[in-house]
Formats: structure tokens, sequence, C-alpha cells
């Protein structure tokens, strides 16, 4: 085995550890663990079978193999960032809700009772 296909072993290993740390913790919820853990499992696969990505790279008529990583990185990366703005942008409106509904609740606390004797 090469040193890079040791260092990227090493380095999937200490991803899906901390992955699974983070887990255990409840610091990391399940749906996104489910996505990382995805990407640690598939750095391994990439290390453990030497020919994978040569073979991926003659299928797909590529001439430099470490090129397909980097495409899929890169989509992988755009994929996770459209999720989190599509996350926020619910959140955003759940938070304006709450604030709105907080706001009338306190307004009818503070409001002088208009139904009691005068």
């Amino acid at each position: 085995m090469t040193g890079p296909r040791i260092l990227v072993l090493v380095t999937g290993v200490l991803c899906l550890g901390f992955i699974l740390r983070l887990v255990r913790r409840r610091e990391l919820r399940g749906k996104y663990s489910l996505l990382w853990l995805t990407v640690g499992i598939f750095g391994l696969v990439i290390a453990l079978v030497p020919g994978l990505l040569d073979d991926v790279a003659d299928w797909l008529d590529v001439n430099y193999p470490p090129a397909i990583l980097f495409v899929i990185a890169i989509a992988f990366l755009l994929l996770v960032v459209v999720h989190l703005s599509w996350e926020l942008t619910r959140l955003e409106d759940r938070t304006r809700t709450l604030a709105q509904e907080l706001a009338m609740l306190r307004h009818d606390l503070e409001a002088p009772e208009s139904d009691g004797p005068q």
C-alpha cells in the first residue's frame, strides 16, 4: 500500500470515528451523520480498492483519475450548501412566526382588560 493510500485510509478512519463520537454525544443529528459517514466510507473504499478510481476514470474517459474526486467533492459540497440554505430558510420562517406569536401574547398580557367593570 502506498503512502497516499495509507493517508486516505487513516483520514477515513479518523473521520468515521469523529462522526460516531459526535453522534454518541448527541452533538450531531442523525440525518447529518449519515451524510458524513457516507463520505468517510467512500474514502475508505477508495483507499482499500486501489484500481477502482482508475477503472471509473477509464469508464468515464477521464485522463486524470483524481479529477473525478474533485468533481464528486464539488457536487457533494454544492448539495450540502443547498440543503443547509433550505434548512436556514425554514428556521428563519419558524423563528419569525414564533416571534410574532410571542409579541401577540405579550400584547395580550400587558393590555388593560376592557371586559371588566369600570
